[in-house]
């Protein structure tokens, strides 16, 4: 047992070699905080690209259609009141051109282009709905 004690004095670590562990163990802490937002956003980017899906908090752009201005104002003023976008863009008159029965059909609509955050997409479907 002598021996095991003498043995650990001997290898003890100095004052001096504790105090640059302990600092570089706050360094690396600091640095992994510091640069986590970061490498939060290349993983999002990545998994973003891989699977080809969204993640949610993200920003999403909706396109909707409307018989007319009028109702597009409606949608679109509910939609902010229930703060359900950022902002909602109406586009006067576009046209539509689309297959219906065989043959292609040509109208006019109003297109909106709703700003929002990707987690409240199935919110503004359910609503407009």
């Amino acid at each position: 047992m002598e021996w095991l004690l003498q043995r650990c004095r001997r290898e003890a670590v100095s004052p001096a070699a504790w105090r640059a562990a302990l600092l570089a163990s706050w360094g690396l802490l600091v640095l992994c905080v510091g640069v986590y937002p970061g490498l939060w956003s290349i993983g999002v980017w990545l998994h973003s690209a891989v699977t080809g899906s969204y993640v949610p908090g993200h920003h999403s752009v909706l396109l909707l259609n409307s018989p007319n201005e009028q109702v597009a104002k409606d949608i679109g003023r509910a939609i902010m009141e229930r703060r359900l976008a950022a902002s909602v863009t109406i586009l006067s008159r576009t046209s539509t051109m689309y297959y219906w029965k065989g043959e292609v059909q040509d109208a006019s609509e109003i297109l909106m282009l709703v700003k929002t955050k990707t987690s409240r997409i199935q919110q503004v479907t359910d609503y407009v709905k």
